[in-house]
């Protein structure tokens, strides 16, 4: 049975302000953050992390204010368009390269914008996909998923421009001297770097160092410096992460954080930490999931959760095809996946987390999937679009006050603000923790 330990009693009804003041509708959270501003108020709730639960941690991190400006008691909509955080999932290359029918791939379309807002390249970017012969690089499949992406306004990340994985590095490269290598290396860095300069958000530079690092045993320590030289020298907007597993297990998190700073006291010019969740079995520990973000928020940088499944690698459904859970299975899966995002949308330091596979047809664990092979939905499919995109979503209606103001608690994202038949899009975003909109 799956278990992700996190309290039930915890979720607490959604908060309504009084009827002539409007009405705020965030779920649960709305009153977590009055909650939480009582508390501090009375000095009851530090600044430590792990100090406040998890729901009243969302108000304080995932919430800012809408200041309304109007005419006085004017009528007011407030409605939020997109998040702000990455709540996004991997692109599969079969459905931009026409290995997909026509139907799944028009429903695994409609399926991904209904759910996610940003994404990440499953294969598509990977060396080993782009160039599996010597000089015949395909670009094809990269561009018709970043031409869809940005057509539909869906931020993605690069994964990944190398991997050191002994069996992800291509036999001509191995059969290369050292030389001829190192200038491959090179220009891999700048034809990516050149061809997508500011298309993708980011990318994962060098795919599981922790677990095995060719390049580094042909070349030496200062290589993944040498790397993020070249991509940035390309394209000097790129944005580099780190990208690891078993890390959020704790398995491998000492481990991680060692060679993370080894390579950050070797000068290598990475922005980001990158943490897959596939390593866990039929259950997560809470606490562990916790730790190991707390570990990893030591250094300052932004944290994604890069490549999600739920149930993972460990569990006895890995090679499940067509998977078969029992309906207690399948609700114990939907919760895990509740309770795994509300700890990581809590935790300040987490920038985005997204599923490795959100369908059975493209999914290499086919039991994670929200979706069956007919694209009936799961239960987990449910408690996820209602997590994301109720629990976790503001809506606004009423007047603004006498003197023309009203002020709204809302989760950071893309707004619609309306009155008297006037329309405002705004940007509430958690760097300004305030966004003003006047009518």
């Amino acid at each position: 049975m799956f278990f992700g330990g996190m309290n039930r009693d915890a979720f607490v009804p959604a908060f309504q302000t009084r009827p002539e003041e409007g009405e705020v509708r965030s779920g649960s959270v709305g009153l977590a953050l009055a909650v939480f501003m009582v508390a501090c108020c009375l000095g009851q709730v530090g600044v430590a992390k792990g100090a406040v639960s998890d729901e009243v941690a969302i108000a304080q991190h995932r919430m800012g204010t809408l200041v309304v400006e109007a005419p006085a008691l004017a009528e007011v909509t407030v409605e939020q368009l997109e998040h702000e955080f990455w709540f996004g999932a991997a692109l599969a290359n079969q459905a931009f390269d026409g290995r997909m029918s026509v139907e799944d791939t028009k429903r695994y379309k409609a399926a991904f914008l209904e759910n996610f807002n940003s994404a990440v390249t499953e294969n598509a970017l990977k060396w080993l996909a782009m160039e599996r012969e010597k000089g015949e690089v395909d670009y094809a499949t990269v561009d018709a998923i970043l031409d869809w992406s940005e057509a539909n306004e869906i931020p993605i990340r690069g994964h990944n421009i190398y991997w050191g994985i002994g069996n992800r590095v291509m036999n001509w490269q191995k059969e290369m001297g050292d030389e001829e290598l190192l200038a491959y290396l090179e220009a891999r860095a700048f034809d990516v770097g050149k061809r997508y300069a500011g298309r993708f958000v980011e990318y994962d530079l060098n795919n599981e160092m922790i677990h095995e690092n060719y390049y580094e045993k042909r070349f030496g320590k200062g290589i993944t410096k040498q790397m993020a030289a070249w991509v940035k020298e390309a394209d000097p907007t790129a944005v580099l992460y780190f990208n690891d597993y078993d890390i959020l297990t704790g398995a491998k998190l000492k481990q991680y954080t060692k060679d993370i700073k080894r390579q950050l006291k070797l000068g290598a010019s990475i922005d980001g930490i990158g943490v897959q969740g596939h390593l866990h079995g039929e259950s997560f520990d809470p606490k562990v999931l916790h730790s190991s973000l707390d570990e990893l928020a030591k250094f300052g940088m932004p944290i994604r959760v890069t490549e999600f499944n739920f149930p993972g690698q460990r569990s006895r459904f890995l090679s499940d095809n067509p998977p078969v859970l029992t309906a207690k299975e399948e609700k114990a899966k939907a919760q895990a996946i509740v309770d795994y995002y509300t700890i990581c949308f809590a935790h300040p330091e987490v920038e985005g987390i997204l599923m490795w596979g959100f369908w059975e047809g493209a999914n290499w664990i086919p039991a994670s999937s929200l979706y069956k092979l007919d694209w009936t939905p799961t239960p987990a499919a449910k408690a996820y679009h209602d997590l994301v995109y109720k629990k976790w979503w503001t809506t606004w209606e009423g007047q603004v006050d006498r003197m023309g103001s009203r002020q709204v608690p809302a989760f950071y994202g893309k707004y619609r603000v309306s009155c008297n038949g006037v329309d405002r899009i705004v940007d509430l975003n958690k760097a300004d923790g305030v966004a003003r909109v006047q009518f």
